[in-house]
């Protein structure tokens, strides 16, 4: 009896020994995502571009299928991701709303085509070595054969070291390259035109987890024959253990028209408009659902005078789940560049970084003239606002309160206007005037609905602050009267947007049209919670997709875009000469161009 009790005991010590070594074992807290493109005839398609993005839509990883078709994204937090994928001559096939669970390894099957791509999702599967499942467990507890076994090793046994793996210091390379010409883009306007001739960005990852952006936009000023150019950098990481801020650095020179004659009859020298901004973002979770994005940019202006500025920013994000989000964000001094960029909803999404990058250099400084000084335009803006997606509609609603200084908009009039207080505008007859201090206020609302993926609709209703004038005839040739008489009134405004992509052509085509009444000027809002950008009149927008040539990688494509083609949102007065003087911040403008995109 003894003898036979003397096993079992020896073996319930053991047992005893081996239950918290499992139970102390770490449990995988990540999954993964993997799929296999395809095309129409089901043969597997290698070089795909394959781009994650996070539930606020935003660029994390990128990979291309290797020979079998495959693509892999490991080590992803349980969450919400969305996935696209794109390769030149097909549709590109897009898919929201994957579930990433802990321990478990999502599947998709990608059907490109030339007319309509899907994209299939497979249920989740326990990933390789994660958690065993229930009936292996089972197994292993009903078990007699299963034994603990135990193994003596000398105190100077050392594991053997693994020779150090060596990865491509440069990987996920991506770029775009933009040719142009036109109409130039107003200093005062409120485009998103990154168009001064040639423009370019490129991205990459090195040294694994570090992201670095640049992107320059050069070209001539039509009427001083003088080059002008601006150039960014980005630097992020992305690795969740060692996170850091993003930083920006951006530097423009621009050489301005000449603002008259000298006595010898030479244009007279105006000085280079030099602009550079050193700006970081960074985003925190404070706790579940509740994330803040915050950052300072700091910019330096020489232009006859030196101007600086530190312009602080910030928005709170609360996800609510089926419920919507709520937002609110703040910001004081210079437009909040940095935090517009990475929320902006781009139309092109397998560029959408690259495309980002040259809309945030496109965005100048205001500048102006005043009795004889440059001056800044400064503003500071409260704004709150909540949207909700159901299906393929999405609702959303936002208010905002803002207070500018030093106001700049285009003035079009006669070239000896106030030559003390305007200041010549970017390869244009117009120039800069500064309309001083306002405030306002405004509300919007909107709805946005996707029909398949290639028609998109939305359209907006808000009310806000306007620029009007009290009377249009001027009596003395002052500045200060033409200021005096500018007021700001509410005014409600509308706005519809359509966008379409022809099947089998590709043609992405964009209209919008913007009303805010008659004789009025809506001073632009670059909205931190929406994803509205509300631009006065018609405006259209086509990209062209054009076929490759000799197997060249990447593709090419032509673009153009029509700016307020009925020149809406002008403020017309009248000099005490009888002349015509128009103010806006919107005006027309024609340009065409190539780009080509790897």
């Amino acid at each position: 009896m003894l003898k036979t009790a003397a096993p079992i005991g020896l073996m319930a010590v053991l047992a005893a020994t081996c239950i918290p070594a499992i139970a102390a074992a770490p449990l995988p807290v990540a999954g993964s995502l993997g799929g296999q493109v395809f095309d129409a005839a089901g043969v597997a398609q290698m070089g795909a571009t394959v781009v994650l993005y996070n539930r606020y839509d935003r660029a994390i990883r990128q990979t291309l299928t290797d020979s079998h078709g495959e693509f892999l994204f490991d080590a992803l937090l349980p969450d919400l991701y969305s996935i696209r994928v794109s390769l030149a001559a097909f549709v590109p096939a897009f898919k929201r709303n994957i579930a990433i669970q802990p321990g478990f390894h999502s599947v998709l099957t990608i059907n490109l085509s030339s007319i309509l791509s899907s994209v299939e999702f497979q249920p989740a599967r326990p990933a390789k070595g994660s958690l065993m499942t229930d009936d292996w467990k089972w197994v292993l507890r009903s078990s007699q054969a299963t034994r603990p076994v135990l193994r003596l090793r000398d105190a100077g046994w050392e594991a053997p070291a693994e020779h150090p793996r060596f990865g491509p210091v440069f990987s996920e390379t991506r770029g775009i390259v933009k040719v142009s010409a036109g109409d130039p883009t107003s200093l005062a306007g409120v485009g998103w035109q990154p168009d001064l001739g040639t423009a370019f960005a490129l991205a990459t990852s090195f040294l694994g987890s570090n992201q670095l952006q640049v992107s320059g936009n050069f070209g001539y000023a039509s009427h001083s024959g003088m080059p002008v150019a601006g150039f960014r950098t980005t630097f992020s990481r992305t690795q969740a253990t060692l996170k850091m801020p993003e930083i920006t650095v951006t530097m423009r020179q621009l050489y301005l028209p000449a603002r008259g004659f000298t006595n010898s009859g030479s244009p007279d020298a105006t000085p280079a408009l030099r602009t550079m901004s050193v700006s970081f973002l960074d985003d925190i979770s404070l706790f579940d659902g509740l994330r803040l994005e915050y950052g300072m940019s700091a910019e330096s202006v020489s232009f006859l005078d030196r101007l600086n500025a530190l312009s602080p920013f910030a928005r709170l994000t609360y996800d609510i789940g089926a419920a919507g989000s709520l937002q609110v964000a703040y910001s004081s001094g210079a437009a909040p560049v940095e935090l517009a960029a990475r929320s902006q909803r781009d139309e092109e999404r397998d560029n959408n970084e690259l495309q980002s990058d040259l809309t945030a250099l496109a965005i100048m400084p205001r500048i102006s003239m005043r009795d004889g000084h440059a001056r800044m335009q400064r503003s500071e803006t409260f704004e709150a606002g909540y949207r909700k997606e159901t299906g393929s509609r999405a609702f959303s609603i936002a208010a905002y309160h803002e207070r500018f200084s030093n106001g700049a908009l285009a003035m079009a009039g006669p070239a000896d206007l106030y030559p003390e207080d305007s200041l010549p505008d970017l390869g244009s007859q117009s120039a800069i005037f500064d309309v001083g201090r306002f405030q306002r206020w405004g509300y919007v609302a909107s709805v946005e609905q996707s029909l398949g993926d290639h028609v998109e609709l939305s359209a907006a209703y808000g009310r806000g602050g306007a620029l009007t004038t009290t009377r249009q005839q001027l009596q003395t040739p002052d500045p200060d009267e033409l200021r005096s008489i500018i007021r700001m009134a509410d005014r409600a405004w509308a706005s519809a947007r359509l966008a379409a992509t022809v099947p089998v052509a590709g043609t992405r085509v964009a209209a919008s049209y913007g009303w805010s009444g008659h004789d009025t000027l809506m001073p632009a809002h670059l909205f931190l919670t929406q994803r509205l950008a509300i631009q006065p009149g018609l405006n259209v927008s086509i990209r062209q997709p054009l076929p490759g040539f000799c197997g060249m990688p990447g593709r090419f494509e032509a673009t153009a875009d029509l700016q307020n083609l009925l020149k809406q949102g002008y403020l017309p007065v009248f000099s005490p000469g009888g002349q015509a003087i128009i103010l806006t911040n919107m005006p027309k403008a024609v340009r065409g161009g190539l780009s080509f995109i790897f």
